[in-house]
């Protein structure tokens, strides 16, 4: 889970750290480096013998606030997981609707009145290798396949705005090899001097190479953000001091599942 707490600081426990499942068709990584003083946090869950749901939440506010609301989503996440998608028949477009606007209510709850928190949910599924997903209000998922590079843009408002708020899912298929990688906010408005790295530098990254591992996706994100930070500028190296005027620390936070490429078929006549 991608919250941090301090010894020193008195502030409410923070979320249980989420363990990355193994898959049988994929590979899942999360990375991050940063002050973890933000409000991201991911989760995975699996459901249903071959289905994996999982959430980036970005929650805005005191961070007092953020890990009170998500400590409280993570349980409420899970816990309604398993009923939503515990029917064997279940169909995972209505199921994972339905989860958003009850995560949306609960972040409401959990925070005592209005907040925004900007989400992606998505249920992978591996007997059919297909993404169902949701974006409220995120920053721009990305997959990358065969075809090229394809944002998966917000289609909903934030959570935590609008009580009875509802988001339609969106669905895509996922080919041998292909890559959805997901990015916070913060690692998206990282600067140098006064430019953001953007998502745009963030798609070439993933433009740039044919990755191997889904952890090599998050490793090379994460060091071009870096890199781009410390950019010279005209008047010399970039000063960059976290908690300084405008520098204030960011989640850089990379969460990549990544379908495992097709198997070579054999040679003909072997």
């Amino acid at each position: 889970m991608g919250l941090f707490s301090s010894n020193k600081d008195k502030v409410p426990a923070p979320p249980t750290p989420s363990k990355v499942p193994q898959l049988k068709t994929a590979q899942l990584a999360a990375l991050y480096r940063a002050a973890r003083v933000g409000g991201d946090f991911y989760d995975f869950y699996p459901v249903g013998g071959a289905k994996l749901l999982f959430l980036l939440l970005d929650i805005a506010g005191k961070r007092e606030t953020a890990l009170k609301v998500a400590a409280s989503v993570q349980e409420y996440f899970r816990k309604r997981a398993d009923v939503l998608f515990g029917p064997a028949a279940v169909d995972d477009s209505d199921a994972i609707t339905k989860l958003l606007l009850d995560l949306n209510r609960q972040v409401m709850t959990a925070a005592g009145g209005v907040i925004c928190a900007p989400a992606f949910l998505g249920c992978y599924d591996e007997e059919i290798n297909t993404l169902t997903y949701i974006n409220a209000g995120h920053t721009p998922g990305l997959l990358k396949d065969d075809e090229g590079t394809l944002l998966l843009n917000a289609n909903g408002l934030p959570l935590g705005l609008f009580s009875h708020a509802t988001h339609d899912s969106q669905f895509c298929a996922l080919e041998p090899g292909a890559a959805v990688l997901l990015v916070s906010k913060g690692l998206v408005e990282s600067k140098s001097s006064n430019d953001e790295f953007g998502i745009e530098n963030v798609q070439k990254v993933l433009e740039s190479s044919q990755f191997a591992t889904a952890e090599a996706i998050c490793s090379a994100v994460l060091d071009a953000v870096e890199k781009h930070e410390k950019q010279s500028t005209r008047f010399g190296p970039s000063l960059y001091i976290p908690g300084f005027k405008d520098n204030e620390p960011n989640d850089h936070t990379t969460v990549v599942l990544m379908r495992n490429a097709a198997v070579q078929t054999a040679a003909a006549g072997d």
